[in-house]
């Protein structure tokens, strides 16, 4: 098995084209038509967990942050992240990252950190937005089914919960075709008046290559007509953060203190309290302060994330209990989940979990 043979199975754990556009993700350092001898999941991609692959013989890290996110104009070991990627390159360990890939999948890091606090009736905090396109084509009734089931198929007509979604309306086309066409109805130079059914279908952006393939390769015209529009629906089922309800509503303190212990945390910063009682809960594992507004739209009663700064506090407005659990704390379960599914879906190969704890944040 090579390392580039597990890729598909990441793609469908944490799609590339979900991720945020400024992240880095996907195979940072490494040749991906080595040999996979083993994989090695992990947080961070130090310098240290690089060592841990060379003595575990796992020639692929998959990290969840990436180690290069912005550019390197050097790479002399200068820093922790020159030392890793060195060490990784001298060692021919290659690096993979999900990041914001994971981030926005329905099932990733939002999904697995509302699951740790037993949350219910879970949906996106923050949909993803210009990541919808709709296909618009014609063609005749005795191809009309054919096509679209190709379409569909192909990952069209997917909204929400609902699979083969499209609408279908009925009118009358006209052409004429050149000395140089190939009409499938009527002849060259005749012109031509004929019934056709305008199939209507929306798709993820990223699908659209495999899209057009299936219009083209199912459709019976010569010269197939279509148009591709950017939608600005939100896309409720990508995007970042979650919201969702407690099973029993609690008091403030009674619910730092829970989610201090199903975390792990070595302490929670928080806003005042609101003295109301805690149901409905939003959150968003890592760095989460532009979110906050869409938490209080949501109509949270609190709101979990990381990486506050003093005035973000503030804008908790009284309107919610705003709490900061760390960084590390609120993806403390990501690394778990990415090596069960990676377990899950391969056989044959090594798959470890990082015994090295990559949290830069200590407390006294």
């Amino acid at each position: 098995m090579k390392i580039k043979d597990l890729f598909p199975v990441l793609e469908k754990m944490a799609p590339l084209a979900y991720a945020e556009d400024f992240d880095n993700v996907g195979l940072l350092t490494g040749n991906a038509s080595e040999n996979l001898t083993g994989v090695l999941v992990c947080h961070d991609a130090l310098e240290s967990v690089v060592d841990e692959a060379i003595n575990t013989k796992c020639n692929l890290i998959v990290c969840f942050h990436p180690i290069l996110f912005s550019g390197l104009k050097k790479i002399t070991g200068k820093n922790y992240v020159e030392r890793a990627v060195l060490k990784a390159i001298q060692n021919n360990i290659a690096i993979y990252a999900i990041h914001t890939a994971l981030d926005n999948h329905r099932n990733g890091v939002n999904k697995i950190f509302a699951d740790a606090l037993g949350l219910i009736n879970t949906k996106i905090l923050v949909p993803k937005e210009g990541f919808i396109r709709k296909l618009v084509t014609y063609t005749v009734p005795d191809n009309h089914t054919e096509l679209r089931n190709a379409l569909f198929a192909a990952g069209a007509g997917n909204i929400g919960n609902y699979e083969n979604c499209s609408f279908n309306s009925t009118g009358k086309g006209t052409y004429q075709g050149n000395e140089y066409s190939n009409p499938e109805i009527g002849e060259r130079g005749e012109f031509m008046e004929a019934q056709e059914i305008k199939v209507e279908v929306t798709f993820e952006k990223h699908l659209e290559a495999g899209i057009l393939k299936a219009l083209f390769e199912n459709h019976v015209y010569e010269e197939v007509a279509y148009e591709i529009y950017n939608l600005q629906n939100r896309h409720q089922n990508i995007g970042l953060g979650m919201v969702g309800e407690l099973p029993l509503e609690m008091h403030e303190g009674e619910f730092l203190q829970f989610v201090k212990n199903k975390m792990k945390t070595g302490g929670i910063r928080h806003s005042a309290f609101t003295n109301k009682s805690i149901k409905k809960v939003a959150l968003l594992g890592g760095a989460g302060s532009f979110a906050i507004k869409n938490a209080i739209a949501a109509g949270a009663d609190a709101y979990l994330t990381a990486d506050l700064k003093y005035h973000q506090f503030y804008e908790a407005e009284g309107k919610l209990l705003l709490a900061d659990i760390g960084h590390y704390e609120s993806e403390r379960y990501t690394a778990r989940f990415m090596t069960d599914f990676i377990k899950n879906n391969t056989t044959g190969i090594t798959v470890l979990e990082t015994t090295v704890n990559t949290n830069p944040v200590h407390y006294f």
